[in-house]
């Protein structure tokens, strides 16, 4: 058995064609669905990036009392869990927020690989990075931290000096890193490989023909492929946000363009046959749904919270079926060491998926509960079934008015857009009663 993990940062359910998506191209993940078992309710359960991250390798809930912070020596990892199982490992990736000084990513892996320069990753320091010139950024005067968007902007702006075409974009030297590594294991059984990418988190930026694959050509606005996070009709206009979604979604395309070469050569190695490869990503991406752009506020709707997981069995186990079990990400942790048939930590709150996978069950876990303490200072829980979201709002930023809770009855309204409490507050009070009791028996370790 081996086991291969491929990560899209960023990556939002609702914009993949075997997701229902109908207007973004993406044939290669749509062909590998169709191969898979498809999991139509997989949900992170800390957000953002470090936080899901810390969830997947230590399969411990943290959205109680754990927020982006490094790993701590105590944390026992997934890697770690299979130094001692005659697994090779490797991480390769170009999450720059992993290589980050203190933060801890890579312990445990055999090999780690780090492509340095996404996003504002302060990497290269030669190059000029003029904010005010670049057609890139649009920088409004007054806008909170302007001092601290610039100088991101300013790192990015250099950063992508180093991009001249598809085959130099960060998540082709991913794949094209991971292949290398592959075919250095082409020998091997009972590998365990971690391919990491930030694409499509933004700035969405991708080269031609991704660039002008979307775009309506009767539009000659701004192009603002990176808009500072805030409320639409402040940061961006609506006419500039429709244009940003097209090049997000460039973006996705380039991305299926890129996991489909890695999965065409996990196919040639014969990985395919013997593997499971698991797709995913660690949270979505708000694109004015509830008048904001980007993670401007911790709010855990559905564009935020909902995330693929595509799941190619060994042999081609339930290919092409779908589950609607309730899976959260801890429970991947349990779900890769069963995969190497290594003993399951006690310290592992997360439950295995292989009974789904299986087929020996369909129900999972009852709910779902999420959290967010957004950098801001705002903080947000939720809690969701296959029918009913409850967001429950802890704290707000200064300039935003109260936001209370929210009920939201998806079977109706899939994109939580009108708040049901009042006339369902029986339902509010369960599924809070419900989030509070879950919060107290995950707790703090």
């Amino acid at each position: 058995m081996n086991v291969i993990v491929i990560v899209a940062d960023s990556l939002r359910q609702d914009h993949l064609g075997c997701y229902g998506n109908s207007w973004i191209r993406t044939p290669n993940l749509d062909g590998f669905a169709s191969e898979s078992l498809v999991c139509d309710h997989y949900y992170p359960e800390n957000l953002p990036t470090g936080p899901t991250r810390t969830s997947w390798w230590t399969g411990r809930y943290g959205f109680t009392w754990r927020h982006w912070t490094p790993l701590t020596p105590d944390d026992l990892l997934l890697p770690e869990m299979l130094w001692d199982r005659d697994v090779r490992s490797a991480l390769i990736t170009d999450v720059y927020h992993m290589h980050k000084p203190g933060a801890g990513y890579g312990r445990g892996f055999d090999e780690v690989i780090y492509i340095r320069g996404q996003e504002y990753d302060p990497y290269v320091v030669d190059a000029p990075a003029d904010v005010a010139a670049s057609k890139h950024h649009y920088l409004p005067e007054g806008i909170r931290d302007y001092d601290t968007w610039k100088r991101h902007f300013e790192h990015y702006l250099r950063n992508r000096t180093r991009i001249t075409g598809e085959e130099t974009t960060y998540v082709a030297q991913v794949v094209n890193h991971a292949i290398a590594w592959l075919d250095r294991q082409s020998a091997r059984n009972r590998i365990f490989l971690w391919v990491d990418c930030f694409d499509p988190h933004e700035p969405w930026d991708p080269p031609e023909p991704y660039w002008s694959m979307y775009k309506d050509p009767s539009y000659h606005g701004r192009e603002l492929p990176d808009p500072v996070p805030g409320r639409v009709g402040e940061v961006i206009s609506k006419e500039e946000l429709v244009r940003t979604k097209q090049l997000y979604a460039g973006e996705v395309t380039l991305v299926d363009a890129w996991v489909g070469k890695l999965l065409d050569r996990l196919r040639a190695l014969g990985f395919f046959e013997n593997s499971l490869i698991l797709f995913t990503s660690d949270h979505g991406e708000p694109l004015g749904e509830h008048g904001i752009v980007r993670k401007a506020r911790p709010w855990l709707h559905e564009e935020l919270v909902r995330v693929p997981m595509i799941a190619h069995l060994p042999n081609g186990g339930r290919a092409g079926e779908r589950t609607e079990a309730l899976m959260h990400a801890p429970d991947l942790t349990a779900t890769v060491v069963e995969a190497f048939d290594a003993p399951v930590s006690d310290r592992v709150q997360g439950r295995s998926w292989w009974p789904v996978f299986k087929g020996e069950r369909e129900a999972h876990h009852p709910y779902a509960c999420i959290g967010w303490r957004h950098s801001g200072g705002a903080a947000e829980w939720a809690i969701r079934d296959r029918r009913w979201s409850l967001l429950v709002p802890f704290t707000h930023r200064p300039d935003d008015p109260v936001r209370g809770m929210q009920l939201y009855d998806r079977q109706s309204d899939p994109t939580e857009q009108k708040d049901v409490r009042a006339e369902h507050p029986e339902m509010a009070a369960a599924l809070e009663l419900e989030l509070h009791r879950f919060a107290v028996a995950v707790g703090k370790p």
